[in-house]
């Protein structure tokens, strides 16, 4: 864990408050949301090293938390979101941001004018993937790339072609979303996968065999939670989850890195 990233996440104790949690997007600093902030936070902070020194464009950035973190390395970091609550709340919290409100679909960015395209935890929500991709690829310059990562649709939503989450339109397993990137014109340099640490699997056999589905059975049981689930969940870190090459079919989340063509 970094202390910009927790840095990113303090700042909501300001005089603004937090954006709302819809289920739609990750919030920080709430003890119930801990574990899929962590578990997208991991991400972000793997890929800073990848936008250090860089023009960025975070498509799709939600709270914030993440495109103010990789305004710490890159050379600038334009934010991109089409929802208005969103971009204003990221314009007062996260100032090292550029940000602009805008259809990912037609993205207000200059052909071949950024190095780096961050879209985590994003494509799943989008009608039109294969024209947000097409977007991507207009906009880097050569050798340019697109860090994404998308929940991976064989653990998400087993054995559905529909999403069990109402906000996804359409999930993707490893090679769909490989087929997706190469259809528009990237070249897939790497494709890893976010799985449990050994801490969270200790945690997965202490509460039932899966710590997210007991999550899943409190919220939506609308219940207060047990105090050790949410013990456990409030201390879960960046650190207990891990990225890997293999078992990428039974990863949690899909982590790609595609590189525009020099």
């Amino acid at each position: 864990m970094t202390d910009s990233a927790d840095d990113a996440a303090r700042t909501l104790a300001g005089d603004a408050p937090a954006l709302p949690l819809t289920g739609e997007r990750t919030v920080p600093g709430l003890a119930e949301e801990n574990y899929w902030f962590r578990r997208h936070e991991v991400v972000y902070l793997d890929l800073v090293e990848a936008c250090r020194g860089r023009i960025v464009v975070d498509a799709g950035f939600g709270e914030g938390y993440g495109a103010a973190l990789i305004a710490g390395a890159a050379a600038g970091v334009l934010g991109v979101d089409y929802d208005a609550t969103a971009t204003a709340h990221v314009a007062r919290r996260y100032p090292s941001v550029q940000v602009t409100r805008g259809n990912l679909a037609a993205l207000p960015v200059a052909d071949d004018a950024v190095d780096a395209v961050v879209n985590l935890q994003v494509i799943e929500h989008l009608w039109d993937q294969e024209q947000f991709l097409r977007e991507c690829h207009r906009v880097l310059a050569p050798g340019g790339r697109l860090l994404i990562s998308t929940p991976n649709r064989i653990t998400f939503s087993p054995g559905r072609d529909t999403p069990l989450n109402p906000f996804h339109t359409r999930e993707l397993n490893a090679a769909e979303l490989t087929e997706l990137l190469v259809g528009a014109g990237f070249a897939v340099e790497s494709m890893r996968g976010v799985h449990h640490g050994p801490r969270l699997a200790a945690l997965d056999a202490k509460h039932g065999g899966s710590l997210i589905d007991a999550q899943i059975e409190r919220a939506l049981a609308g219940e207060p939670w047990p105090a050790d689930l949410r013990a456990d969940v409030a201390a879960v870190t960046a650190d207990d989850f891990h990225l890997r090459t293999d078992g990428i079919d039974g990863s949690l989340d899909l982590v790609a890195t595609a590189v525009k063509a020099p």
